[in-house]
């Protein structure tokens, strides 16, 4: 809940934007939008900012506006959101396209992730833009390819953005405020050994050269953990060797998810690795950055001023593109995502655009 904080907001447009905002999403949620197939939604996204009288910028099939009067000596906030979705699972009971309210909850896919989050960020830009005399500078950005990772999302379009102090990323957290966020790193790794006859006291076992491997990544510890997401987490998933019980395997494979920390970048770690391993790595990731911000920071303070629970999350989210400060927070409920008839309630998304204007409303009054 948001303390009790003598901010003055404009009642009567906040009502119209978080109508607006839940009519967007019922549309939203009625078009396919798979990653790298979101067009039809960036439609949307473009025709709501239309409406209050932007030309909005469009690179593939993401959608950014910038604040109407924008001002390079002014500190300028990124807000993101995802409009791509994955695809629905089959234990959906209700149609996943079709944007159904039932007691006061919006079902749908992506109405939670991140359908929500991204039209009350939206709502939050649109309502800066009518307001006089804003201190800071607001670009949205609506993307796409989030959910994959994909080459035509966040990543393709920041170079293209005004440059930006920091960002909201947004996604369902309750409308907690994520300060950390774990990076990725994915290893294929390949043992490699001499063929023999199983029988016989020849070769060299693959498999048991990986087993040397596979035990430093169970037991080694960096050390370094973070007070908010803990330490580097590095867990052994597929491996595969071997073709028939009588031949010594002359090659391991196996792969590594390595879960990184505002304390261990990616490049350390992968430093360590190369120091101890023996197996032949194969970097098939190694791009998706742990994300930190201090606690110091203005949107931070701001969050605490207003009794904003703040966490530090396991789970990825386009803040691994993003080099400068961020943090992770939008209406809704990470545990939703990717489930059998994804849903978001209707107060959420009122609450979430409320919270956010409050918010950044906080960090000018600091």
């Amino acid at each position: 809940m948001i303390a009790d904080k003598q901010i003055e907001i404009n009642k009567e447009r906040l009502s119209k934007l978080q109508d607006e905002a839940i009519e967007t999403l019922k549309k939203l949620i009625s078009k396919q939008s798979f990653s790298g197939e979101e067009a039809e939604t960036a439609i949307i996204l473009e025709d709501w900012l239309k409406q209050y009288g932007f030309t909005p910028n469009r690179q593939h099939n993401n959608v950014w506006a910038t604040s109407p009067e924008f001002d390079e000596s002014k500190t300028t906030i990124l807000l993101n959101s995802h409009h791509d979705t994955v695809l629905p699972n089959e234990g959906y009971t209700k149609d996943p396209f079709s944007p159904i309210v039932e007691d006061g909850t919006l079902y749908g896919l992506g109405s939670n992730d991140a359908g929500g989050p991204l039209v009350s960020l939206l709502a939050t830009f649109l309502y800066f833009s009518q307001e006089g005399d804003v201190p800071f500078n607001l670009i949205f950005a609506g993307t796409g390819e989030e959910e994959t990772s994909g080459p035509h999302g966040l990543n393709n379009l920041i170079p293209e953005l005004p440059n930006f102090d920091y960002a909201i990323v947004g996604e369902p957290t309750q409308m907690e405020m994520a300060t950390a966020e774990k990076g990725l790193i994915v290893l294929e790794c390949t043992a490699k050994g001499v063929s023999g006859h199983a029988a016989r006291d020849v070769g060299d076992n693959a498999i048991y050269k990986a087993m040397e491997d596979i035990n430093w990544f169970k037991t080694y510890e960096f050390g370094n953990d973070s007070p908010k997401v803990g330490p580097v987490k590095m867990t052994v998933t597929v491996i595969n060797a071997g073709t028939q019980h009588n031949v010594v395997p002359d090659t391991c494979d196996f792969t590594v998810d390595i879960r990184t920390t505002d304390k261990v970048s990616n490049e350390e770690v992968m430093k360590v690795v190369k120091e101890n391993i023996k197996s032949d790595i194969k970097e098939a990731s190694t791009r998706l950055r742990p994300s930190g911000i201090s606690d110091d920071h203005p949107i931070v303070k701001a969050a605490k001023d207003l009794d904003i629970v703040t966490f530090g999350s396991p789970t990825m989210s386009d803040q691994a593109m993003i080099e400068g400060p961020s943090v992770k927070m939008g209406p809704g409920d990470s545990k939703r995502s990717h489930t059998a008839d994804e849903y978001i309630k209707l107060d959420e998304i009122k609450h979430g655009i409320k919270t956010y204007i409050t918010l950044l409303k906080q960090v000018e009054h600091n």
